[in-house]
C-alpha cells in the first residue's frame, strides 16, 4: 500500500507541475512495483506495457477518427456555422446561454473538446462584447458546455469518457439514461444559473467587457474569417446528427459511426478537397498524443493491479459504507484528479477495479449500467483541477488566467458535477436509473 500511495502522489504532483504523463506514469509505476516487491524490468516490459498496448489496441481507432472528425468540422467551418447559428438564435441578451449551447451541440455531436474551444471562442467574444459581459466568464461558459454533462453524463454521448466503461461492463452509450439525464440537468441548470449570478455580481461591481490584449490580431482574424465560406447550419449539423443517431439508434460501433460522419463531411464539402489531406493528417497526428497519454495512465493501473497491496486497496475502497457505487465514484474521482485527466483517471480505476465491480454487480444484482454511468460521471469531477490539460488550453486560448477565471471553471466543472453525481447515486438507490 505504501508503494501504491507513493506512486499516486508522484503521479499527482508531477502532473500538477505540468510534466507529461507519458514518462511520469512509468516512473510512478516503478515505485509501485518496488513497493510491491516486483521485478522492476519485468513490471515495465510485461505488466505496464501490456496494459498500455491493450488500451491503445482497443481505443486508438476511436481516438484517431474522433480527432479527424473534429478537425474536418473545424477546417470546413461547419463547427463555426453551428456556433454562429446559436448566437443568432439566442442573441446578445442570452449571450452566456448561446455559448453554452454552442459548445453543447458540438461536444454531443462528437467534436473533440479542444476543437470546441477554438470554434466557440470567436462567437463568445462577439456575444460578450455586444452584451457587455465581463470576458472572464467566457472560460466558465465554454467549460460548462464542453467539459461537463455532454462529455460524460448525457446518455448517448460519443465522447470517449462515455465509451470507455462499455468494455468493462458490457454496456451501451445509453447506459442508465434516467441517472444521466438527472445529472445532466443539474449540471446544466446549476452551472447556467451560477454563471448568470456571476454576470450580475460582476456588473454590480462595475466590471464590464474588456477587449483582449491582442485585439488587433483578433480583429484581423475575424476579418479573415469573414472571407471564409460558412456552410449552411442544416448542412453543418448533419454530420453531428449522423454520428449520434448511428451510434444510439442503429447501434453501430462508434468506429463505423465516426467513419460515416467523416465521409458525410467530405461529401458536403467536396469543393474544398485540397484541404482534406492536411486536416486528416493534423487530426491523426493530434490523436497520437491523446491515446498515448491515456494508455500511459492505464499502464500504471495495470501495475497497481498486480502488486500484493492492491487487495488492501480494494478492501479500503469497498469498506466505504453504503453502495459500491460510492466507492467507484470515489476511486474514479480521486484518480482523475491525480492525473488531471478524465479518461486517464477512469482508465486507471477501471483497469484496476473494473472486474471487481463487475463481480459485485452480478453478485448483488446491481445493474451494470449504473456502474457505467457512475464511472463516466465521476471522471468529469476532480479531473478539472488547475493542472488539467483542457483547462490550461482553455485559459490560453481565451487569454485568461487561473486567478481571473478558474473559480468559475471550478464551480461549473468540478463542484456542480460532483453534486450531480451524488444526486444520481441517491436516485439509483431508490431504483431510478
Amino acid at each position: 500500500m505504501t508503494g501504491i500511495i507513493l506512486g499516486l502522489l508522484i503521479l499527482m504532483v508531477l502532473a500538477y507541475l505540468g510534466w507529461s504523463i507519458i514518462w511520469i506514469a512509468p516512473i510512478a509505476a516503478g515505485v509501485v512495483a518496488i513497493g510491491g516487491g516486483l521485478d522492476l524490468l519485468d513490471s515495465y516490459t510485461n505488466v505496464y506495457m501490456s496494459g498500455f498496448v491493450g488500451f491503445a489496441k482497443q481505443w486508438f481507432p476511436v481516438f484517431m477518427l474522433g480527432a479527424i472528425f473534429g478537425k474536418l468540422m473545424e477546417i470546413t467551418n461547419m463547427a463555426a456555422s453551428v456556433s454562429l447559428m446559436m448566437g443568432k438564435l439566442l442573441g446578445e441578451k442570452r449571450a452566456i446561454l448561446g455559448v453554452v449551447l454552442s459548445a453543447t451541440i458540438l461536444t454531443y455531436g462528437g467534436v473533440s473538446l479542444f476543437v470546441v474551444v477554438f470554434a466557440v471562442y470567436p462567437l463568445a467574444l462577439s456575444l460578450f462584447r455586444q452584451a457587455n459581459i465581463p470576458r472572464r466568464l467566457i472560460p466558465g461558459s465554454i467549460a460548462l458546455g464542453a467539459f461537463t454533462f455532454t462529455m460524460m453524463a448525457i446518455p448517448g454521448s460519443p465522447q470517449i469518457q462515455n465509451l470507455i466503461p462499455m468494455q468493462y461492463f458490457n454496456t451501451t452509450p445509453m447506459a442508465a439514461p434516467i441517472m444521466g439525464i438527472i445529472a445532466s440537468a443539474i449540471m446544466f441548470f446549476g452551472g447556467y444559473f451560477y454563471l448568470r449570478y456571476r454576470e450580475y455580481y460582476l456588473k454590480s461591481k462595475g466590471e464590464v467587457y474588456d477587449e483582449p490584449e491582442s485585439k488587433n490580431n483578433q480583429d484581423s482574424d475575424e476579418n479573415s474569417n469573414k472571407k471564409e465560406v460558412i456552410p449552411h447550419f442544416i448542412l453543418s449539423i448533419l454530420p453531428l446528427l449522423t454520428v449520434v443517431i448511428l451510434l444510439n439508434v442503429f447501434s453501430l460501433h462508434i468506429i463505423n459511426a465516426l467513419l460515416c460522419g467523416i465521409l458525410l463531411i467530405l461529401l458536403l464539402n467536396i469543393v474544398r478537397y485540397k484541404e482534406f489531406i492536411a486536416a486528416i493528417n493534423a487530426g491523426a497526428t493530434g490523436s497520437v498524443i491523446a491515446i498515448i497519454n491515456t494508455s500511459a495512465a492505464v499502464g500504471f493501473g495495470s501495475v497497481v493491479k498486480v502488486v500484493p497491496g492492491f487487495q488492501t486497496l480494494i478492501d479500503l475502497l469497498l469498506s466505504i459504507k453504503g453502495s459500491p457505487l460510492i466507492s467507484e465514484a470515489v476511486a474514479v474521482n480521486l484518480l482523475a484528479g491525480a492525473t488531471g485527466s478524465a479518461s486517464g483517471g477512469m482508465g486507471i480505476a477501471l483497469e484496476a477495479l473494473g472486474e471487481k465491480y463487475r463481480e459485485i454487480a452480478l453478485s448483488e444484482h446491481i445493474s451494470l449500467e449504473l456502474f457505467h454511468r457512475v464511472a463516466s460521471i465521476s471522471s468529469g469531477g476532480l479531473d478539472a483541477l488547475p493542472h488539467n490539460g483542457a483547462v490550461l488550453t482553455l485559459l490560453v486560448i481565451t487569454g485568461m488566467t487561473h486567478k481571473k477565471s478558474y473559480l468559475d471553471i471550478c464551480v461549473v466543472a468540478v463542484i456542480i458535477p460532483i453534486l450531480a453525481l451524488i444526486a444520481g447515486i441517491i436516485f439509483a438507490h431508490f431504483g431510478i436509473y
